[in-house]
């Protein structure tokens, strides 16, 4: 009979799917691992909770982004709660998950003055991943249901546009996240109705094939706020 007067201890950990945009395509942030277990494969940006420094979770998930990656993503969602005793080969475990959204160049910059930690880090579409350890496949699989199902109806993915875009940029944002057209007509009318976004007076960006194109950006009471899911799409 075993002593339950000493329970197991339990592995409280927290993981992160950071997604970005790179070439019109959804893409994951993996880093590779440095330790047991599953050493060398690619997976979550993740680490233990510090009970001493850590006021909640969402503190952890906030360091870990800022320690293993070197950004403070605008936007951050806790996402599910994954735990059981098979999912991590050390024992009975709980993974709080969250989901960050950060545009390409933000990403690139933090990645870029992060020196070492640059190096052990990859972006993967979301539809081309490698084998991932622990369940962090079934993580990333629940993030994107959820930023394509809140997509639907709110502003989430302009959190993976950068400071400035155009109206067709950010379209193809939309219909990169949702992975179907979008209508413009339909798009750019719901955008009007939204009220959150400025054009920034004589800023055009042009192209090889098409005419400058007006550039907007982020009115300054949403450019506070980490989530503009209140006035939803």
């Amino acid at each position: 009979m075993k002593d339950r007067s000493f329970p197991m201890p339990i592995v409280c950990t927290v993981d992160v799917v950071l997604l970005t945009m790179k070439e019109s395509a959804l893409q994951v942030l993996l880093l590779r691992r440095e330790q047991v277990p599953f050493e060398g494969a690619w997976a979550l940006p993740g680490g233990f909770v510090h009970a001493e420094e850590d006021a909640d979770t969402e503190a952890s998930a906030a360091r870990v982004l800022q320690q293993k990656v070197g950004i403070a993503s605008p936007y951050l969602e806790q996402l599910a709660t994954f735990s059981g005793l098979a999912r991590d080969p050390r024992g009975w475990s709980i993974a709080v998950t969250y989901c960050a959204l950060v545009s390409y160049d933000a990403l690139q910059k933090a990645l870029a003055a992060n020196g070492e930690g640059a190096a052990q880090s990859q972006l993967f579409d979301v539809a081309a991943l490698p084998q991932l350890p622990f369940d962090h496949a079934r993580i990333v699989d629940a993030a994107i249901a959820r930023v394509r199902s809140k997509s639907l109806y709110s502003s989430l993915p302009v959190f993976l546009c950068g400071a400035e875009f155009t109206l067709p940029q950010l379209q193809q944002t939309y219909e990169a996240v949702l992975g179907e057209a979008v209508n413009k007509v339909s798009f750019r009318r719901k955008m009007e109705e939204l009220d959150m976004l400025e054009a920034m007076p004589g800023a055009m960006r042009g192209g090889a094939a098409h005419r400058p194109a007006q550039l907007y950006r982020l009115r300054p009471e949403y450019r506070r706020s980490l989530s503009l899911l209140a006035r939803g799409l």
